[in-house]
């Protein structure tokens, strides 16, 4: 969700803006029309005028440190601008990781999860964080106006054509009057209020682990809060299921889910060989006699459903491999089976694939490795979860001595994934706390705490930077225009000009690597 913020103060007193910017009307006319409409708010001016005045001396410092700030972004995004232009015309290469850091920042999405259905609470999650980042961004510019004497007329909410947005107005001829310093700090402070939320959050994501850990547990594996029910797991997995590890290794938190999950796509697409899955399996004789034979037409396997294709690989030490070579395997072996997933999920590995010089195979006597006939788009995963609300694992905890040596614990359970892992892992919806007392509704505080601070975090840079961008309608432009003014070399007319050149370049760059941006992602 893109949000634009609209200008905050009339640069001409003209006349017929009178009635939309009323400087001392107690009672103010909301504007409406076919582009533009709004709703004006004063109940706050009293208030926030009394505080800039009383904190006066301690916020003009504070705003002043935010100058110097506002002017650093303001160069380095127009650094950025400029880098990008060159790109976009093909004048350079290796600006990927730019586009990626810029793009990420302005949309606050990672592009490749990008999609138009969003859950309701990540709906909410936004919308509070877009509302927390306004309100300090507006809040940011009436405080610095009230520390200089200068009272705000109004607040509004806007809607211009499609883009949402608000405003502070303040009284022109009295900012006018002021020293070219205080216009400075007036334009700077609601992009330096939205760089420290965005501190705040960050600090806040990285201390609330240590904030909730007398109720929470963090990083000992991710715990399900909600799955879609068109998710490919969702007849294995249940909210207050918590993810051990994938293939074997050990998953922390949410992080190491979203990325164990490209990894192993990763090492799908990069297999050298593209036909037969690397994982293999020990499959005893008795399962193999009530398989059906798979049969194999351009890379699509016509086993049943629920059930896959496997080949005989070479397993050296095992008796159905002796005397044969790997590529002899590879070339010769037209042995296909269909297999469920669900028999082989418990079955042992076989050991290393394509090895000669290392007798690892330990499948016994009767026993035949398989490696599943890899499709496209198909990913193999063993995922071992614990379900800690479940009634087993409750009954184990009330009597620890009714654990059963031949079935293990009954709280950990494994089932071995086909499919898209990627899509798979972004179909769960997860949390990396987990409630030191059993309560299964506690795990989605900490959950929707994390997405706020997140959010309000992504919004407030996002606009940080768009206020910072040297455009007309935004702040850019108001602290540009402050900005030449201690430029003394220049006259009025060539300020202006120059202003103008800076404006309508910068917005037309804009334009242009902003449309990159969305052709390339999108």
């Amino acid at each position: 969700m893109e949000l634009m913020e609209g200008r905050r103060f009339r640069r001409q007193p003209r006349t017929r803006t009178q009635t939309l910017l009323p400087l001392r009307s107690t009672r103010l006319s909301n504007t409406i029309s076919c582009w533009y409409c709004d709703y004006k708010i004063s109940r706050f001016n009293e208030s926030i005028y009394q505080f800039g005045q009383k904190h006066a001396r301690y916020l003009r410092v504070w705003f002043a440190v935010g100058v110097g700030f506002s002017l650093s972004l303001l160069f380095g995004v127009t650094t950025i601008l400029i880098w990008e232009l060159v790109a976009t015309l093909c004048l350079t290469d290796g600006s990927d990781k730019i586009s990626d850091i810029f793009s990420s920042l302005i949309l606050g999405i990672n592009p490749s999860g990008f999609g138009l259905m969003m859950p309701l609470t990540d709906v909410v999650c936004l919308l509070v964080s877009t509302v927390i980042s306004v309100a300090v961004h507006e809040f940011g510019h009436a405080a610095a106006a009230a520390s200089e004497g200068i009272q705000m007329e109004y607040i509004a909410i806007f809607l211009a054509v499609l883009f949402p947005g608000a405003l502070v107005a303040l009284n022109y001829d009295l900012l006018q009057a002021k020293p070219r310093s205080t216009a400075l700090r007036i334009y700077c402070a609601g992009v330096w209020h939205n760089a420290v939320v965005c501190a705040a959050c960050g600090l806040a994501l990285l201390l609330l682990p240590l904030i909730l850990s007398p109720f929470y547990i963090h990083g000992k594996g991710p715990m399900v809060i909600g799955i879609s029910e068109s998710s490919p797991v969702s007849s294995y997995l249940s909210p207050g299921d918590v993810i051990v590890s994938l293939d074997g290794i050990k998953i922390h938190n949410t992080q190491d889910w979203i990325e164990m999950a490209i990894s192993v796509e990763k090492q799908m697409l990069l297999s050298s060989d593209p036909t037969i899955n690397k994982r293999t399996y020990c499959v005893p004789s008795s399962l193999l006699e009530k398989s059906e034979t798979a049969l194999l037409t351009n890379n699509q396997s016509a086993c049943p459903d629920e059930h896959y294709a496997f080949v005989s690989v070479p397993c050296f030490g095992s008796s159905y491999s002796s005397g044969k070579d790997a590529h002899d395997f590879q070339r010769i072996n037209n042995n296909r089976y269909c297999l469920g997933s669900g028999d082989i999920a418990r079955l042992k590995s076989c050991g290393r694939l394509w090895t000669t010089s290392d007798n690892s195979c330990i499948c016994s006597e009767g026993e035949l490795c398989l490696a599943p006939v890899q499709m496209p788009g198909i990913v193999w995963v063993e995922v071992m979860y614990k379900s800690p609300y479940s009634h087993q694992c409750k009954d184990l905890e009330k009597n620890p001595s009714a654990k059963s040596a031949d079935f293990g614990d009954p709280c950990y359970k494994t089932f071995l994934f086909v499919g898209d892992m990627i899509s798979m892992a972004r179909s769960v919806r997860m949390t990396s706390f987990q409630p030191r007392f059993a309560s299964l509704f506690g795990a989605y505080l900490p959950d929707a705490v994390e997405k706020i601070f997140a959010c309000t975090f992504q919004v407030s840079v996002a606009l940080a930077i768009l206020n910072s961008l040297p455009v007309y309608c935004l702040d850019g432009e108001s602290i540009l225009e402050a900005s030449l003014y201690y430029i003394t070399g220049l006259t009025p007319g060539r300020r202006k000009l120059l202003l103008q050149a800076f404006l309508f370049g910068g917005s037309i760059i804009s334009c242009l690597v902003f449309l990159r941006i969305f052709l390339i992602k999108f």
